[in-house]
């Protein structure tokens, strides 16, 4: 067995591990199917890659995110080591192709979509492929208390009866102590070994604002806070709005959301990565297997629903260890939309029922049909078409995506494919007779091995750039080369795609499990719960409330957090509050003064601890307050001189 460190230092060129990194790896390489907790950023991909790499065979990683599934492989690549994918979108002989490769070849890592383990090829090569490591990406999906779940991670399990000796490795950023006995339960672990890496952020300081004018708040903070930083936005519209709003400021500031094409994505992507864009103003959609350290400031524009998500995205600051700043804005009204998110995140079976008609009749899908095609499916224009409203139409297919209905996958990219049809000789008669699609010939046999003998991924964008030409341009030429027989040309696809789980039923047989879908509404209202009560909590450490919530019971207050640090400038020592407490009361001996009244006769002295003092004298019952409250003047205590806090 190689050794891991030498495997760390070759590959990724780091000398040492990160905490928990090579606990989680030995755990694995013993064979101990092993539960890793690890926050944001702090290195999850590397406890399965380095005991693959060490270990004879091929590692099986399950991944839901077909962008990030994409972008792991590519890396893995530029690194000499081999790996392939499976994911929705791919045709029946791509997949058997790769199944083939990964049977017969080198390659160190399958990554397949969850949804891709229930089908018939799959299971096929299952019991054939040494698999030497199953990881379980973004774990918590496995589980229905979780909040993202996904039903295709229940299929992991029936993985284990084929491969019975083959640990397994789950691995997740955020999860409560319900959500960690679930996933051991749920993949049959042998034993419950969870490895939880500390939730605390020495770097990072929590904040929230109530405020009215988020949009001044925001300016605020970024004019603030040099550096680089991300805005999250609940709508695609929003992003755009804040973002040109920011410009309007001399901001350098982008919007991101999933609607985007895939290279228009990946262009903003890059720009914020170098530093040429200041400030992404994104939706959720952003950030997923982004490796920027130097993220100085993450803000929420809008609250989120949970606070694992909200972990998540705040996480994405401070990676490089220094100081940095995850800031909630919030308005009464968020607090009342917020509250209202069950009940329109859980429509009525009714509705369910209405919206999957809807669907099959977009797609013109007959009764008995569709097990297993992907199909293009614009939401927006399915939307208009059948006069749905947006987001009921959204929620409707979570929940059938969550029963295993159909699979929706928003953000997706399939490149584009060529494969030459001809043989040598026509190959130079076409060079001979069409010159200017010559160096497009070229270009292809010069880029792309194997083109010859299959269809091979072609990068869209790249070819643009080395031939000089627009998008549009390469476009036309190797439509050019299809119609005269020379190439098959599949054109790229970043189109959202929705594919059946199963042939479609007629609508008034369709079924969901009730007690399920009553559960996970109850989930989402807890969830709600607990990130109203974040954001209203004035007097425990935000850092420590995070990481209680996901079962760390070891953190301590962070100092850093806005309540740390009200609490430390609000702290009085013994002298200033007797000191205080005298002051008050030769004021008051003379007459009763209103609040203010009281603090301009005290001069300079700090009001916040003016407050404390008034605070603790008012319910010590030392002073008095007239009935109009707060509004009204105080007052020594008439019953007795010994009431009065100069004594005391």
């Amino acid at each position: 067995m190689a050794n891991i460190l030498s495997i760390l230092q070759s590959n990724w060129g780091y000398a040492s591990f990160r905490p928990m990194q090579e606990e989680i790896i030995q755990s694995v390489l013993n064979g101990e199917d092993t539960l890793a907790i690890m926050p944001t950023g702090g290195g999850k991909s590397i406890c399965f890659q380095v005991p693959a790499l060490a270990s004879k065979g091929i590692c099986l990683v399950v991944t839901p995110l077909i962008a990030l599934m994409q972008d792991q492989v590519q890396k893995l690549k530029q690194k000499g080591i081999l790996a392939l994918s499976i994911h929705s979108g791919m045709a029946f002989a791509e997949v058997k192709k790769t199944l083939d490769n990964a049977l017969y070849g080198n390659y160190k890592f399958l990554y397949v979509s969850p949804e891709r383990l229930e089908t018939d090829l799959f299971k096929d090569y299952l019991s054939a492929l040494p698999i030497n490591l199953v990881a379980v990406d973004e774990a918590h999906c496995v589980s229905q208390w979780g909040y993202d779940f996904r039903p295709a991670y229940l299929n992991i399990a029936a993985i284990r009866e084929h491969k019975p000796g083959v640990p397994v490795l789950a691995v997740t950023a955020s999860a409560t102590k319900a959500v960690q006995d679930d996933i051991c339960e749920k993949l049959l672990f042998r034993r419950k070994i969870i490895i939880q890496q500390s939730y605390e952020r020495p770097n990072l300081s929590y904040s929230v604002f109530q405020t009215t004018t988020k949009i001044n708040k925001l300016l605020e903070i970024i004019q603030k806070v040099p550096g680089s930083g991300i805005v999250y936005c609940r709508s695609r519209k929003r992003t755009r709005e804040i973002a040109e709003m920011l410009k309007q400021h001399h901001v350098s500031a982008d919007f991101y959301h999933a609607g985007l094409p895939h290279e228009e994505r990946n262009s903003k992507q890059e720009n914020w990565v170098k530093n040429n864009t200041r400030i992404m103003v994104c939706t959720n959609a952003f950030g997923m297997g982004i490796d920027k350290p130097d993220v100085r400031t993450v803000i929420h524009l809008d609250i989120p629903d949970c606070l694992e998500s909200y972990y998540q995205e705040a996480g994405r600051a401070g990676r490089d260890g220094k100081k940095s700043y995850a800031v909630l804005l919030y308005c009464a009204r968020d607090m009342e939309t917020l509250q209202q998110q069950p009940d329109i995140r859980f429509p009525a079976f009714k509705e369910i029922k209405h919206v999957y008609q809807c669907v099959v009749n977009y797609l013109q899908l007959p009764a008995g049909s569709g097990k297993d095609i992907s199909l293009d499916f614009d939401l927006q224009e399915f939307a208009r078409l059948f006069q749905l409203q947006m987001l009921p139409a959204t929620y409707a297919l979570k929940v059938l995506e969550q029963e295993g209905i159909i699979e929706y996958n928003e953000q997706i990219f399939l490149p584009a494919k060529v494969a030459f049809t001809c043989n040598k000789t026509q190959l130079r008669h076409a060079e001979n007779d069409f010159p200017t699609l010559t160096s497009c010939i070229k270009y292809l046999l010069r880029s792309y091995g194997g083109i010859f003998d299959m269809a091979v991924p072609v990068s869209i964008y790249q070819m643009a750039r080395d031939l000089k030409k627009s998008t549009a341009d390469i476009h036309n030429l190797l439509g050019q080369l299809q119609s005269l027989g020379i190439i098959a040309y599949e054109a790229q696809k970043d189109k959202p795609q929705l594919r059946f789980l199963e042939n479609r039923v007629i609508t008034d047989h369709l079924t969901i499990n009730t007690g399920h879908y009553t559960n996970r509404k109850a989930v989402l209202t807890q969830q709600i719960s607990a990130i109203v009560a974040y954001a209203e909590e004035t007097q425990q450490c935000r850092a420590k409330i995070l990481a209680n919530y996901f079962n760390d019971m070891t953190a301590k207050p962070c100092g850093i957090c806005d309540v740390c640090v009200q609490t430390k400038n609000a702290r009085l020592l013994k002298t200033e509050f007797q000191i205080l407490q005298a002051d008050i009361a030769a004021a008051l001996k003379q007459h009763p003064l209103s609040i203010n009244e009281l603090m301009t006769q005290l001069g300079t002295t700090d009001q916040q601890k003016i407050w404390k003092v008034i605070e603790h004298l008012l319910a010590e019952h030392f002073v008095e307050i007239s009935e109009e409250g707060y509004g009204g003047k105080l007052s020594l205590k008439k019953k007795g001189q010994d009431r009065n806090p100069a004594r005391f």
